[in-house]
């Protein structure tokens, strides 16, 4: 007979890990197997692990997100599974991460490369790089000072142009605004 055993703490150092908000009730009949010294509380099971906790972000060593549910619940703690295999290596020197944007609902983030949705096609950044472009794509996604010198009557278009290029090349956001600036 095959038994589970429990992963030690220290076995997600330097991971990266997307979970998926859950309700609160998946773990009313589970039993806490860790509690970190912040009061983030963990489940594990044969298939992933549930992790209870009221923060988010970069943890020690790792980065893991929570993709809120839909609606978004208001509570400060929240609940998120994750499978053992949405666990994925991380560290400083390997480009290791593409950026994701979702024009809709104006928002960016990150993705590791062996997520099985990566479409091989958003250049591969390492996490200083990819931070530094995120934060120029949230400038264009959200503000309209970048654009004063373009004569565009749509400007929604020419924001999926310039981040488009952002996501998909090494080019310079100058490089991209002189491009479109030239091809007027």
């Amino acid at each position: 007979m095959n038994t589970f055993e429990s992963p030690k703490p220290n076995t997600f150092k330097n991971t990266f890990c997307v979970f998926r908000e859950t309700t609160l009730e998946e773990v009313t009949e589970k039993k806490v197997d860790y509690v970190s010294k912040s009061g983030s509380s963990y489940y594990y099971t044969p298939f992933g692990m549930y992790r209870l906790s009221n923060h988010r972000g970069r943890l020690a060593n790792s980065k893991w997100r929570l993709e809120p549910m839909i609606p978004e619940t208001t509570s400060k703690m929240k609940l998120g599974f994750a499978l053992w295999t949405d666990f994925y290596p991380d560290n400083t020197s390997e480009e290791l991460y593409y950026i994701e944007v979702n024009f809709d609902i104006r928002t960016v983030n990150y993705q590791h490369k062996n997520n099985p949705e990566y479409n091989q096609r958003a250049i591969l950044r390492t996490s200083f790089e990819t931070t530094k472009k995120i934060k120029q794509i949230r400038n264009v996604l959200n503000l309209t000072s970048w654009a004063k010198h373009f004569d565009y009557t749509e400007l929604d278009d020419l924001r999926k142009q310039i981040i488009t290029e952002l996501i998909d090349t090494n080019k310079t956001l100058e490089d991209i605004k002189r491009s479109l600036h030239e091809q007027k």
